[in-house]
């Protein structure tokens, strides 16, 4: 019995430990996002145009204007 104990709250162990990491992960890729956001509006603001911009970060240029446009409709489509 102690056995099937053990091994059930080990596999219960991991599976929470994926969740937690996977969790982590997207949380950690939507701030990285938000900051390329940001840095791309800033960047624009002081002249640099959007072709630049989107063949440096391997974007289109019709994402990077949208992302400059309208911030908050962009990171809902980029999370969904």
């Amino acid at each position: 019995m102690r056995r099937w104990w053990n091994d059930t709250a080990g596999r219960l162990s991991v599976a929470l430990a994926v969740l937690f990491e996977r969790l982590a992960g997207r949380e950690a890729t939507r701030r990285v996002r938000l900051r390329r956001n940001e840095a791309l509006r800033r960047a624009h603001q002081r002249g640099v145009p959007v072709e630049v911009l989107a063949a440096r970060l391997g974007l289109t240029p019709a994402w990077v204007r949208s992302v400059i446009r309208n911030p908050e409709k962009a990171a809902l489509e980029e999370a969904a």
